[in-house]
């Protein structure tokens, strides 16, 4: 079963981070990949960017209100995403825990075939 996991947490500390911190970050998340690889797991993901530069496209009432800025006003974003190929929610949780992020969020891919 496929599932994606959703990298979520401050983005001020990314921001503020120097050459070197990212660097390290980087170096975290190609290990997780290598991993993810080695077990025939990865099925894609990328980083996004800093949720300041989202834009929002609201349908209401037959209208279409189009922001700048993320859909949730919140301290936490997503950062980015893996989809990740697991035998069930125990080994996406396994994976999970592997993943350089401090909180994921696991969301089930549902199979539309």
């Amino acid at each position: 079963m496929r599932y994606v996991l959703l990298a979520v947490g401050d983005e001020r500390p990314w921001a503020e981070a120097g050459p070197a911190e990212r660097e390290e970050v980087y170096a975290r998340w190609g290990r997780f990949e290598e991993m993810l690889t080695a077990r025939d797991a990865g099925r894609g993901g990328d980083e996004l960017a800093h949720s300041g530069t989202a834009t929002t496209v609201r349908k209401t009432g037959g209208k279409v209100i189009v922001t700048d800025g993320p859909y949730a006003e919140a301290t936490e974003q997503i950062g980015g995403y893996v989809t990740i190929e697991a035998a069930g929610m125990d080994e996406a949780i396994e994976f999970a825990r592997a993943c350089p992020s401090d909180v994921v969020e696991i969301r089930p891919v549902p199979d539309r075939g």
